[in-house]
């Protein structure tokens, strides 16, 4: 059965999934997503293996917030982008592209060629506040779901929490 046997509501109900721009490493930054207004996700500490980071950017404001999973402030985001921010930057890039990072964070960057430091550079040049850690809980909640999925061990029976989704090759 093909896809021309499915209802134009089963064809557009179907999370698409995208592949990555570039293959990336999970230990740096092991969660980054698009999502909310915001580029968001969780950062690994590089002093401490038990701490991660909950970050985030605001689109168009270039807000940003870092802080701890406890919800500890970041100690380097004092008025500016902290390394958290940078390499989630980075790894947003990586696994979404340039274009599509600039376009949902509706950066403009100068001529020239487009990647994350010039993304970057876009965002700490208009000098953006640093907003409230509001996010962190939420992010870092989808974060914890999406471990939960990797314990899992591999099959094909339905997940009970994923059954709102109308079955694509179903037979009449």
């Amino acid at each position: 059965m093909g896809d021309g046997a499915l209802s134009v509501w089963e064809k557009s109900s179907t999370a698409r999934v995208v592949p990555p721009a570039r293959p990336r490493k999970l230990a740096k930054v092991p969660f980054v997503e698009l999502a909310d207004g915001r580029l968001q996700g969780v950062v690994s500490s590089g002093s401490d293996i038990g701490r991660v980071y909950v970050s985030s950017v605001a689109a168009g404001t270039y807000a940003f917030a870092c802080s701890t999973n406890n919800n500890r402030p970041c100690g380097g985001a004092r008025g500016w982008f902290c390394n958290h921010i940078r390499a989630l930057v980075d790894e947003a890039v990586l696994q979404y592209g340039a274009e599509r990072v600039a376009r949902y964070l509706k950066v403009e960057v100068a001529d020239g060629e487009l990647d994350a430091d010039s993304v970057t550079t876009a965002m700490t040049h208009t000098r953006p506040a640093q907003g409230d850690t509001s996010a962190a809980a939420p992010v870092f909640s989808r974060f914890l779901r999406h471990l939960a999925y990797l314990e899992l061990a591999p099959g094909t029976a339905p997940l009970p929490e994923m059954q709102w989704f109308p079955t694509t090759r179903a037979v009449a």
